[in-house]
């Protein structure tokens, strides 16, 4: 296929989905000098594909606002790895995506340029902080799009929407050109049709980045051997997971899927991860305390752009830049982080939110090491909310990542994949591997995919 022509299909599918204000930055004009430069190439892996970024990982050829006031209009002066690699293979880049401001939020609703809408219904959120390039993939303008995951930012609107997110063990995509959240806990993730999809855009951005001392030694993920069955693997499902309060159509998904797991071969055995009650206040101490350090530079002075204050100091500066240009979830999480990190509040809040941490890297690890080859979750405990409905309440609103920021703050792999609909709207499933399991978990991933009838409806 010749890439001018996928460049004006592209096109027209951006122009049809304007109405979910899914993309930030996008141009014919672009796509079709992208096509021209690649049509001069040899076929790589990934001809033939085109792929949405995150508008927080950077582009020299557009703008990088992170949905933000503060950085509307900024053009880098280099390009993500992540980028540069799906270009060298032969991927057409489509535009940059919608998001939460600086990837803060579940819901999309926090862009200062609008929130996103879901493709099945405008009245509900597509999920977040990911939610432009999950919309993207769901409504099939594209056939994969990278997001980022900080707690769940790739699986949980994957869930929403219905399409696959996988997010690697951590350091195995460079973090290089992504706007920095959480250091410890960030990761370029991917959004696809279908595992396939997704798997050979990860195997495109990943391996070792001298450019990023925390990726992985080692070449990009290789595929594991195909799968026709699950024989001989053994499933966890952790009971932490599964509360007595879980929304009726996901469970009724999850129970139908643990059957097919079982028809497929799978040994199912019932695990405890309780630690896992911990998870969302270490993930909303860490991730804040991270967010306040890497968003200090964005000041009108390093970063963003400059308001000045009637008071003409450098604080007025400070306060004018920051007080407008920072929405308010931004400025909530910066206001805690600073809070934690602060003197006489760091061993009480901080400290204690790194040990819970590790306590739950040491619940991963150990039923990993009793014999359970992966983990099967729920992806969401519901499925995707109406649009409003938790913005007044954070907390409401930071649950909803309850089953997703465990494995962020274990560094494993794990993603999301379809497994049926509840009222018509999409339902997903979580695996979670253990490190450095990414290559069979997408393997075994594919297997249940093949399985699934994920259109169905499960009540």
């Amino acid at each position: 296929m010749k890439v001018a022509a996928l460049a004006r299909e592209t096109g027209r599918r951006l122009r049809d989905a304007e109405r979910l204000n899914a993309t930030l930055h996008w141009s014919q004009s672009l796509l079709d000098a992208e096509a021209a430069r690649l049509d001069a190439l040899p076929d790589g892996p990934l001809t033939g594909m085109s792929v949405a970024l995150k508008d927080n990982i950077v582009t020299t050829d557009q703008p990088t606002t992170c949905a933000s006031r503060l950085l509307d209009g900024y053009l880098s002066p280099f390009e993500a790895t992540a980028a540069t690699r799906l270009r060298a293979a032969g991927a057409l880049i489509a535009g940059k995506t919608n998001l939460d401001e600086f990837a803060m939020g579940s819901s999309t609703e926090h862009s200062a340029f609008g929130r996103v809408l879901h493709p099945l219904d405008p009245e509900l959120v597509p999920g977040g902080s990911s939610g432009g390039s999950a919309a993207l993939v769901a409504a099939g303008v594209t056939a994969a799009a990278l997001g980022s995951e900080t707690g769940g930012s790739v699986r949980q609107p994957a869930a929403f929407c219905g399409v696959v997110g996988v997010k690697p063990g951590y350091g195995r995509v460079s973090r290089f050109g992504l706007v920095a959240f959480g250091s410890s806990l960030d990761c370029i993730s991917v959004f696809g049709a279908t595992v396939s999809d997704a798997e050979r855009v990860l195997a495109t951005i990943s391996g070792h980045d001298p450019l990023d001392a925390t990726t992985r030694a080692g070449g990009p993920l290789v595929a594991a051997s195909a799968r026709r069955d699950l024989r001989g693997i053994v499933i966890g499902l952790p009971h932490e997971y599964f509360p007595a309060d879980l929304h009726p159509g996901v469970r009724a998904a999850c129970d139908r899927t643990i059957a097919i797991l079982r028809d497929l071969g799978a040994e199912v055995r019932d695990v405890s991860l309780p630690s896992t009650s911990h998870a969302v206040p270490a993930y909303y101490i860490v991730n804040p305390a991270e967010a306040a350090a890497n968003l200090a530079r964005f000041d009108g002075v390093r970063f963003g752009n400059r308001r000045v204050g009637p008071e003409g100091d450098l604080r007025a500066l400070y306060r004018a830049t920051r007080g407008e240009g920072f929405g308010a979830e931004v400025r909530r999480r910066i206001l805690v982080g600073t809070f934690v990190l602060s003197a006489g509040y760091a061993d009480r809040y901080y400290a204690r939110a790194q040990a819970a941490r590790r306590l739950i890297v040491d619940d991963f690890a150990r039923v990993f090491g009793a014999g359970v080859d992966f983990l099967f979750t729920p992806t969401t405990p519901t499925p995707a909310f109406r649009a409003g409905e938790k913005m007044a309440d954070p907390v409401a609103m930071y649950l909803a990542d309850v089953f997703v920021c465990p494995a962020s703050l274990a560094g494993i792999p794990a993603l999301s994949l379809p497994i049926g609909r509840d009222g018509g709207l999409p339902l997903g499933g979580q695996l979670m591997a253990p490190d450095g399991g990414d290559a069979d978990m997408l393997a075994v991933a594919q297997v249940i995919e093949g399985a699934v009838d994920a259109t169905g409806e499960v009540r």
